[in-house]
């Protein structure tokens, strides 16, 4: 394909895209499927946030230290993103409904064994096994959507259902957790992900259609090798630059994890039959609906990170509490992927992107041009702006992904879809959270007499974080409190500031960029 071709058509012959050993397709059929292939989604999609409402009570039932808790959060995305695009190609070549199922077993009795963790040893291994399973989950759900709705309009709108399912369980993670910590104990985050996955495993067999890559080749194991040791390193060291900064471990750490990008990339253009067809990015179409997606998903999260923050260190409301505020913005999210839908029956799918890309900068410039020292309306308000924005351009660039790559590689496609995913939303909390970090210690102004009248630690950690400041604000007198407290407010805002003009630049961009390079894509048939 040129790099200026149109999406292919989806009008493939039914062998490349479903075996014969599922049942008969039938419009009820693929919907049931559809509801099936939720239950991973909204599992995965509900662990990622409910857990950082488990951390405090696991430090105290297991005496994490520091280095331990950070490995609990870790574990699991590094080796979930460095296996996803392998695991995506396996599925091309075993069969997506099998690692799939296998997936979900492994997922399910690994959740089983890790709620009841005696140490953080224990919790640190069962959470790199679960990224282990959870790889194998989420790209064969999006590449059977692709071949259980071969027809353009269905499928767009099962995409739409796969991307407000993960939506829907980011939104209900916050609230779920909370309460599942509240009224029974933090392993109870963990089990909840076997009876959620019953029902696929119970009936997933019978309705879910197998599909495969029909000349699929030898999978290759260096290229397995390489990916993991491309991936996982970058996640690290960004991580750690977020936190640590621009160390010479960090900085050695994502040179390294490039340096192995590059060799696996090298690779795949020597093999006859590679892990990761390289030749899916030589399409515009298929390249730039990957930069929106990576982002939408960018652009979200970094706005979370601060806005959580907001709500809770400067609002003083509880985590829960936070959550359920940002519950309408979320739903914005579903609900703007399954308008678009008929949308682009009527409009350019390119110039939807470029629009929801659009409101997502939209959103930011309400923050980098508005004041929100004094209330959430504002950042809530932006938020819901921003939302609406993610998902319009997500639901359309992934509905472009899987539509630009040929069925028999809608695995490989599905996985980097969703390699996208997890690197937008590392990104986005890394890269503006680390600037958020350090504008706020930069421009933090704290009054006289607070050094004097608490612990030289305590000011060293109101210097580093707001939560910080916060905790040494508590333990002051009255006034000199409230003057710390307005202080921190005040630095973290000048962050806030910095962030959001730093997320208007791309978004705007973006949206800019796949106007032009989407521009040709055709209107979807009526």
């Amino acid at each position: 394909m040129t790099p200026s071709a149109a999406p292919r058509s989806t009008a493939y012959p039914a062998a490349t895209v479903r075996s014969t050993s599922g049942p008969p397709s039938g419009t009820w059929r693929d919907w049931l499927a559809l509801g099936l292939l939720m239950f991973p989604v909204l599992l995965v999609a509900v662990d990622n946030t409910a857990l950082t409402f488990a951390l405090p009570a696991i430090a105290r039932a297991l005496s994490t230290s520091g280095v331990e808790l950070l490995w609990i959060v870790d574990a699991y995305p590094l080796v979930l993103a460095g296996l996803l695009v392998a695991m995506g190609s396996l599925g091309d070549r075993v069969g997506r409904r099998r690692l799939l199922l296998i997936g979900t077993i492994g997922f399910a009795a690994v959740s089983a064994a890790t709620a009841f963790a005696p140490n953080a040893g224990w919790l640190i291994a069962g959470r790199a096994v679960l990224g282990f399973f959870g790889a194998m989950l989420m790209p064969s759900t999006l590449s059977l959507i692709r071949n259980i709705f071969p027809e353009p309009n269905r499928r767009r709108l099962a995409v739409a259902i796969w991307a407000a399912g993960f939506s829907g369980g980011a939104a209900l993670g916050p609230i779920f957790g909370g309460w599942l910590v509240e009224e029974f104990w933090w392993g109870a985050v963990f089990l909840v992900a076997v009876p959620i996955m019953l029902p696929l495993l119970v009936l997933g067999p019978a309705l879910i259609p197998e599909s495969r890559d029909p000349s699929p080749g030898k999978v290759d194991i260096p290229s397995i090798l390489l990916s993991l040791l491309a991936m996982a390193p970058v996640v690290y060291g960004i991580k750690e630059i977020a936190t640590e900064g621009p160390g010479a471990a960090a900085l050695g750490t994502v040179a390294l994890g490039l340096a192995m990008g590059a060799l696996f990339v090298r690779r795949q253009q020597r093999l006859h039959t590679p892990l990761l067809d390289i030749s899916l990015f030589r399409n515009r179409v298929f390249s730039m609906a990957i930069a929106a997606n990576v982002l939408a998903l960018f652009s979200f999260n970094g706005f979370i990170l601060f806005l959580a923050q907001h709500l809770q260190l400067l609002e003083g409301l509880s985590p829960s509490a936070a959550g359920v505020a940002m519950i309408p913005a979320l739903l914005a999210t579903v609900a703007a992927g399954l308008v678009v839908v008929p949308l682009v029956r009527r409009v350019r799918p390119g110039f939807v992107v470029a629009a929801g890309l659009g409101m997502s900068a939209a959103g930011y410039s309400l923050v980098t041009f508005g004041s929100h020292v004094d209330g959430s309306s504002l950042l809530l308000a932006a938020l819901l702006v921003l939302a609406l924005g993610v998902g319009t351009a997500e639901t359309i660039s992934n509905d472009l992904i899987l539509g630009s790559a040929p069925p028999e590689k809608s695995g490989a496609a599905a996985a980097i879809s969703e390699t996208g995913y997890e690197v937008g939303a590392l990104l986005g909390t890394a890269v503006l959270g680390s600037i958020l970090t350090a504008s706020y210690q930069q421009n933090l102004r704290l009054p006289e007499g607070a050094a004097e009248s608490s612990s030289g630690q305590g000011i060293m950690h109101a210097g580093e974080t707001l939560a910080g400041a916060m905790e040494l604000a508590a333990g002051l007198p009255g006034p000199l409190g409230d003057a710390v407290r307005n202080a921190a407010a005040t630095a973290f805002d000048s962050g806030v500031h910095v962030t959001a003009a730093i997320g208007l630049i791309l978004m705007s961009t973006a949206a800019v960029l796949a106007a032009v390079v989407l521009r040709h894509v055709p209107k979807a048939a009526k």
